[in-house]
């Protein structure tokens, strides 16, 4: 009766219990309100939950087809680095963990950095991924921030950052501690080629990130609800002993107190950060050279070059690719409220008396 045990039984026992392959990513749970939504349906809403509009993490090559245009970009080559220059281990071996990493996210490190067209304007954006090893940032990951900066100074482009990390790799020790100062020297060499350097801080940035190039941008924009801070709010809260308040570091409250610029929604950052670029990119020619301070008749203008203010005011309308750009409406609350007061009049103004009238009376 061997047979019936070992063939008979299994066989029926596999058709009363059958078991459909069910992918693990099919459903994903919101963080915020524990709504369960379609992979597809939050995928195609570029990851952001259709109820609770709760921004989920993004990947750097998911994030990189969201803002160009039409999803297509050319990859930046980064010089290649030592991998494991301290021989670090804890409980794996750093290169062990590299490999994982590296296999889950098939990206080199932590920054993806590509080129191309935003809203028809040549951009150079680097973006970092949270998947590898928290974003941290290590010898690589400097490496291509520095290569993305400089290549934007090369083709003379406005330079995009997603940041998104954990802070500083301790694998890597004070190798990656030398990345905060060298990075801090790429976004001055933006500076010098006056191009725009524009920062968006998505969910989480925190650490050595936050305390260098991340906060060194001509604008900051953020996610709704991104954590942005040094030190996370447990650590301060346990240091100071007393209670924070409601939605401390998060992007709200950083735009609450001035730390950056404005908080823009996903749906609207490809938008908002390709009429920046229109923006802050001059179209040559439109601006006399500042040398050239002389009428024709030889003498010098007070106030330095002519601007052909016309042709200003056309290229802030429409931008670098000609397409308009329309401003955006302000609500009545945010305007200045017009006071109505005395005015002064200049007839009413006494006038000083003449020192040689007064000797004559």
């Amino acid at each position: 009766m061997n047979w019936i045990n070992s063939v008979v039984r299994p066989k029926i026992r596999s058709f009363l219990t059958t078991k459909r392959d069910v992918p693990e990513n099919l459903w994903v749970k919101c963080p915020d309100t524990g709504q369960m939504v379609f992979y597809k349906d939050l995928e195609a809403n570029q990851f952001v939950v259709p109820g609770s509009n709760f921004h989920m993490r993004v990947g750097a090559p998911a994030r990189m087809k969201m803002v160009f245009d039409d999803g297509e970009y050319a990859r930046v080559a980064v010089q290649q680095v030592a991998i494991d220059p301290l021989k670090f281990r804890d409980g794996r071996r750093y290169t062990d963990r590299l490999k994982d990493a590296k296999s889950e996210t098939e990206l080199d490190d932590a920054i993806l950095v590509g080129e191309g067209k935003l809203l028809g304007t040549d951009v150079v954006i680097a973006a970092q991924d949270f998947r590898f090893m928290a974003g941290s940032l290590g010898m690589a990951a400097g490496e291509a921030i520095i290569t993305g900066m400089l290549r934007a100074v090369e083709k003379k482009t406005p330079f995009v950052l997603f940041a998104a990390s954990g802070g500083a790799r301790m694998q890597e020790g004070i190798m990656s501690l030398m990345q905060m100062p060298r990075t801090t020297i790429a976004v001055q060499k933006l500076n010098d080629a006056k191009l725009p350097y524009i920062v968006v801080l998505t969910d989480p940035t925190t650490g050595g990130v936050t305390a260098s190039y991340a906060m060194l941008g001509d604008i900051h924009i953020a996610e709704p609800g991104a954590l942005i801070c040094f030190a996370g709010p447990r650590v301060i809260q346990q240091t100071i002993r007393e209670q924070l308040p409601d939605g401390f570091q998060r992007s709200e409250y950083l735009l609450e107190h001035g730390m950056i610029d404005m908080v823009v929604h996903r749906h609207k950052m490809r938008e908002t950060l390709g009429r920046i670029c229109q923006l802050l990119t001059v179209k040559k020619g439109l601006v006399k050279s500042a040398m050239d301070t002389t009428k024709k008749n030889g003498k010098a203008y007070v106030n330095g070059a002519t601007v052909d203010t016309q042709k200003f005011e056309v290229a802030a309308q429409t931008g670098a690719s000609g397409s308009v750009v329309d401003a955006e409406p302000v609500p009545a609350s945010d305007r200045f409220e017009v006071r109505d007061g005395p005015r002064r009049d200049s007839d009413a103004r006494t006038a000083r008396p003449d020192p040689k009238d007064q000797k004559r009376t």
